[in-house]
């Protein structure tokens, strides 16, 4: 009898039987399993290719290096092609050396892929500028001081990279700077301009200028104090001598120094900075010269005060208090003080002139002072109190300059709104 399952009977031969099946199916199977593992492997592999591939970076078609136009010298520009690879995650790196060969190893940029591309046209290029000073040290073979650099572009992202051509570039200086043309243009245009206007004062020198009541006012306030008499005190701002606010108070406080040297007025002068002190007591004194009246110049008249914000408001307070001054003359720039320095010495029924270029406390000044010169008022009065050519023609020149630019600003704005904007390259800065 034959087990189908495990034999085969053969009918033509004489009770033999046949037991293959067992190992025949273990080899078929065996065959079937090591070809299905053997598809999923392949399968596999492949998609893992293909998968490389499409992520493969992809990199720019150009990477040119060349030196940077109107600049001292010290400066390369790369320039190089948008890829299709480009992405938030993937990052340009340049690398620079002194030799052809390398080794790059010098960072001397990473961005990201997406970001600074070319200003001013629509071809799809990355433009940057890198100084090379700031990487290398000055090599001694390098006879006007700059020599050859080399720089690769490498694209990366986290799974890649792809590096570019090797580009080269030799930074030199440049005598002049032509995108600045339009700046020096305009300043030969303006000198002309204050040349002229001088020239003009000279011949006219009662050039018109417009009324100031505030320093028309001076006069009647020392004139005052004469009458009373009374002192006058001038304070200074807080701010050196090298702020033009200062500067301007101190051609005022010369001006001021003649009237009271001509009306035998004392003048008391209140100073924050010792370089200040120093300068006004030598206007005050060359203005006692100027009038005459070398004698009665006093040298403790002009003090300094303190060295601090609050203590020198303290101290002059306590002037204003005891003194009760009759004119008041708070010149230069303040800060907080203004408002309790003017609050001071209106109590004490001072009359009171404030000039000052600090927007943030005219509006104390003006309500507390009779006349407050504001802001460039406080620049034109030098010239306005003394009346010379230089500086009236000077003065004249600016207010002509300005009435231009606004007149230019209107203009360029009408032609903007009509989508013309070739005057915004006048004063397209370089």
């Amino acid at each position: 009898m034959c087990l189908p399952s495990f034999s085969l009977c053969s009918s033509g031969l004489s009770g033999q039987t046949h037991r293959f099946a067992p190992t025949q199916n273990s080899k078929i199977m065996n065959r079937i399993l090591f070809t299905f593992v053997l598809s999923i492997l392949i399968l596999s592999y492949t998609s893992t290719a293909f998968a490389v591939r499409g992520n493969r970076l992809i990199p720019p078609k150009t990477f040119l290096a060349f030196d940077t136009p109107n600049d001292s010298g010290k400066s390369i520009t790369i320039r190089w092609s948008a890829s299709s690879s480009e992405s938030e995650d993937v990052e340009y790196v340049v690398y620079a050396s002194a030799k052809k060969n390398g080794p790059f190893r010098t960072e001397v940029l990473r961005i990201s892929s997406n970001t600074m591309y070319e200003e001013g046209t629509d071809s799809r290029y990355h433009l940057v500028g890198i100084e090379p000073d700031k990487f290398f040290k000055k090599r001694a073979s390098d006879k006007d001081g700059n020599g050859e650099y080399f720089f690769k572009l490498v694209m990366s992202n986290s799974d890649s990279a792809s590096v570019g051509v090797i580009a080269s570039a030799t930074p030199k200086g440049n005598l002049f700077n032509w995108s600045r043309l339009n700046n020096f243009i305009i300043m030969i245009i303006f000198s002309i301009l204050i040349l002229c206007c001088i020239k003009h004062a000279k011949r006219a020198p009662s050039l018109f200028i417009r009324k100031i009541k505030g320093l028309d006012a001076i006069d009647d306030a020392l004139g005052r104090a004469t009458e009373m008499g009374k002192p006058a005190l001038f304070v200074h701002g807080l701010n050196d001598m090298d702020s033009i606010s200062t500067i301007a108070a101190i051609n005022i406080l010369g001006r001021i120094a003649l009237r009271v040297a001509e009306y035998d007025t004392p003048l008391k002068v209140s100073n924050i900075y010792p370089i200040v002190l120093s300068v006004s007591q030598e206007v005050v004194k060359e203005s006692y010269l100027e009038a005459g009246r070398p004698d009665a110049y006093v040298q403790d008249n002009v003090f300094l005060a303190a060295s601090e914000q609050f203590p020198y408001v303290v101290a002059l307070s306590g002037i204003m208090t005891r003194e009760k001054p009759a004119a008041n003359f708070f010149v230069g720039y303040f800060y907080a003080e203004s408002l309790i320095l003017s609050e001071t010495g209106a109590a004490t029924g001072a009359i009171q002139i404030a000039a000052t270029d600090a927007f943030t406390q005219l509006p104390f000044f003006i309500t507390t002072c009779d006349y407050t010169l504001m802001g460039e008022e406080l620049y034109a009065a030098s010239a306005y109190l003394s009346r010379e050519p230089l500086l009236l023609g000077s003065l004249r020149a600016q207010d002509i300059a300005k009435g231009i630019l606004i007149g230019v600003i209107v203009f360029g704005a009408f032609l903007a709104t009509c989508g013309v904007h070739f005057i915004s390259l006048i004063f397209k800065p370089g």
